[in-house]
């Protein structure tokens, strides 16, 4: 796979789990990396001090991508500082792991504002901020083809991201811009463990052909690929990474 030196990249929610790792990809490959967080500044810190000490270039933005006017600043922040975008991540979510009945109106706006809206703001974004021949990767979820309860409002809101980033890309194609989805399974991460009993954990894990649950690693690859030039003519597709749950 060719280099992605001169390239800069844009990961949202970076800050741990499937987009640390994403970020941390991107810079082993060459690329200059934005990492962005909402809260948590002492893990993007440590995701760039990693990047820093195998000498890449990283820095690290707060901003609430569920707001757009900090999209807006997210964006601006990172062309002052390395110049362009070229590649944008869409990776901050939340999950919600509540049967629909017992869901409250605040935590449906919730992630709808974060899983949803965030996506809308940062391709809107980048509409008019990402280089020509850039390259979008959206992560969306396996869920979103499945039945399974207490997933709801999560599969729905990934859905939803889904089709924003496949109109995406028929809009900027003109521009030699590919806009494509990943879908991981289930993945070990703290994101993924939250709410969950340690039976749900277990029978999620067996779900899959291979019997394990998903790495990071395994996500950040295929990212990897899909940003890279050997994938230039992938274009708004839905990359399921699940270890052969369907």
């Amino acid at each position: 796979m060719k280099s992605l030196r001169g390239k800069v990249a844009l990961v949202t929610g970076a800050s741990r789990g499937i987009g640390a790792e994403i970020a941390l990809a991107l810079a082993r490959a060459g690329a200059k990396v934005v990492v962005n967080y909402v809260q948590n500044q002492s893990a993007a810190d440590n995701v760039c001090a990693e990047i820093l000490k195998h000498h890449g270039e990283c820095i690290a933005v707060q901003a609430n991508v569920s707001d757009p006017a900090a999209v807006k600043m997210l964006f601006a922040e990172s062309i002052s500082h390395f110049g362009s975008i070229d590649l944008l991540i869409n990776n901050a979510g939340i999950l919600l792991f509540k049967e629909i009945t017992n869901i409250q109106d605040d935590e449906f706006d919730r992630i709808i504002d974060i899983n949803f809206k965030s996506v809308f703001y940062a391709l809107r974004e980048a509409s008019t901020k990402i280089s020509d021949n850039g390259r979008v990767v959206t992560i969306s979820s396996t869920v979103t083809r499945m039945m399974l309860p207490k997933y709801g409002a999560y599969a729905a809101t990934k859905a939803a991201v889904e089709q924003l980033t496949r109109a995406f890309a028929r809009e900027m194609g003109v521009r030699g811009i590919t806009a494509n989805i990943v879908s991981p399974g289930p993945v070990d991460t703290e994101l993924f463990r939250a709410g969950k009993t340690i039976q749900d954990i277990e029978r999620m894990s067996a779900m899959a052909a291979l019997g394990r649950l998903g790495k990071v690693d395994d996500i950040a690859q295929v990212v990897l690929f899909l940003v890279s030039d050997e994938a230039r003519w992938i274009n708004g597709q839905n990359i399921a990474i699940n270890g052969g749950i369907i």
